[in-house]
């Protein structure tokens, strides 16, 4: 229910948005959160999926971001174990591309520019002996391999905006806000919710939404000067696994950038990214014929097996709203994050977040909190990076053992269920169990692994509302299907989130 004065507002629903609200949340202010669509509906839940530090931008200088990341990659692995994983990567030599003493350079600084706990160091590959070396074509005879992290985007996002709720944040999905106005010191907030027009005040006000935020500053302060961004498409396709590449492979393109090969969905190959500016945030929904033609070159490159359109099961496309810096391509302009904070005597402020990545998004929350707590006095300090996220809290023993505990006290279910539903929630798949003794005790099987108790439980607890949120969000059970099974499921989830609580 919206009601009452807030502390802090947030307009956006993408990883920003819900890191700055459950940072905020958990150091006890009143939160408000709207997002005019679904969590992660725009680009963050169409990264490249990984926790990573960002080796490429060593070549532009940009030591502490890299740093900041790397040292990150550790906090998130602690706080989501279930959700964020190591991944190796290899690249193969290439020649005329960057030397090897400078691939050996970089790689060394990547080991060294933050502590390492439980993420192994880089190294050279023999991929004549290697088994990484296998998909590719037989002139890639050495490389080097490093590690960083695969996540699961849309579902960290998810678990930030969980974490936000159970913290007292009031989480509000498809209500756009459609003014905003400063009155009496206070942010006048009016959005349209499921019940109408609703009006709320609040003491500060964070404009968090991505692609959107300059069009949300300038609905804040119309006669004001909006933040620069540079809007820049990133494009990936999903093909059938290539044979062998169970790891990752950082590719070195002709142009001089880098695509990867992800191992994804435990039967399929992600294929990305491309860096194509975008007029507007609309246009930034759906790959190109020409980038899709990109990245399947790039793949056919070094993989001895040719892909072709026809291989393509997915493809999705997000913009990434980076700090215009002037640099003279995409690739080039940085992937730090800025904050624009505007208020005058006696004003509340506006908070712009401006850029950021994935990786990133908790380091930048508490930076935002940072920016804020002159207006808070009093605000307690730093809390996230030791509490575990939603689902997260496996104890000493670690995910791998509760995972196995879950089996043996779930005897009647397939380890198999047990397994997914243990990566996908954490010890938050209790809640999605229920009593549940038996298969049949879960309803009835949609495809892709997903049930109808399933289904219920992201319809209560996750915001999901309609078959996208569910098939192409919270799971990915909608790539495991075939069209005619993926159009059951579809009628048979939106009977069942037709139900769906009402949020204010």
């Amino acid at each position: 229910m919206l009601d009452g004065v807030y502390d802090l507002a947030i307009v956006g629903g993408g990883i920003n948005g819900a890191g700055v609200a459950a940072d905020a949340s958990g150091r006890g202010l009143k939160v408000v959160l709207f997002e005019k669509a679904d969590l992660a509906s725009g680009t963050s839940s169409a990264s490249s999926k990984l926790i990573h530090g960002g080796l490429r931008y060593l070549e532009h200088w940009e030591f502490r971001l890299v740093r900041e990341a790397l040292a990150e990659r550790e906090v998130l692995l602690e706080r989501a174990p279930h959700l964020i994983r190591p991944l190796r990567f290899v690249i193969p030599d290439a020649p005329g591309m960057r030397p090897r003493v400078l691939m050996r350079l970089g790689l060394f600084l990547y080991d060294h520019l933050a502590k390492r706990r439980r993420i192994p160091g880089s190294g050279s590959v023999d991929l004549t002996r290697d088994p990484m070396g296998r998909p590719l074509k037989p002139e890639f005879r050495a490389g080097f391999s490093y590690y960083d992290c695969w996540v699961d985007d849309a579902r960290l996002v998810v678990l930030a905006a969980l974490d936000a709720a159970e913290r007292g944040a009031t989480i509000l999905t498809r209500t756009p806000v459609t003014h905003l106005a400063r009155r009496g010191g206070l942010w006048e907030v009016t959005a349209q919710t499921a019940s109408g027009m609703r009006t709320i005040a609040a003491r500060a006000l964070v404009n968090a939404a991505g692609p959107w935020c300059s069009e949300v500053a300038r609905l804040a302060s119309p006669a004001g000067q909006a933040p620069a961004l540079r809007l820049v498409r990133g494009s990936h396709i999903v093909v059938p696994r290539l044979s062998g590449a169970d790891d990752a492979y950082l590719l070195q393109n002709t142009d001089g950038r880098v695509v990867f090969a992800l191992p994804f969905e435990q039967i399929f190959t992600l294929i990305g990214t491309t860096e194509v500016t975008a007029p507007s945030p609309e246009d930034g929904a759906k790959p190109s014929a020409e980038e899709e033609t990109y990245l399947l070159a790039a793949a056919g490159r070094f993989f001895s097996r040719a892909l072709t359109r026809e291989d393509i099961a997915w493809r999705f496309a997000g913009v990434r709203p980076l700090v215009e810096d002037g640099a003279a391509n995409a690739s080039a302009v940085s992937r730090d994050y800025r904050f624009d904070l505007i208020y005058g005597d006696g004003e509340a402020p506006l908070l712009n977040v401006v850029g950021g990545k994935i990786t990133t998004y908790r380091c930048l929350a508490e930076a935002a909190m940072e920016r804020l707590a002159p207006f808070f006095p009093g605000l307690p300090p730093p809390w996230t990076a030791t509490q575990p996220l939603p689902g997260g809290n496996f104890g000493a023993n670690g995910f791998s053992a509760y995972r196995q505990s879950l089996e043996r006290r779930h005897p009647g279910l397939a380890p198999a269920t047990l397994s997914r539903l243990a990566s996908l929630y954490g010890t938050r798949a209790e809640l999605v169990l229920g009593g549940a003794l038996h298969e049949n005790d879960l309803g009835a099987a949609l495809g892709g692994g997903l049930t109808e108790r399933e289904v219920i439980y992201l319809r209560d607890h996750e915001w999901a509302r309609t078959a996208e949120d569910v098939l192409w969000r919270r799971t990915k059970a909608g790539l495991h299907m075939a069209d005619a099974e993926q159009a059951r499921a579809e009628a048979a989830i939106a009977s069942l989130l037709a139900t769906a609580p009402s949020q204010a």
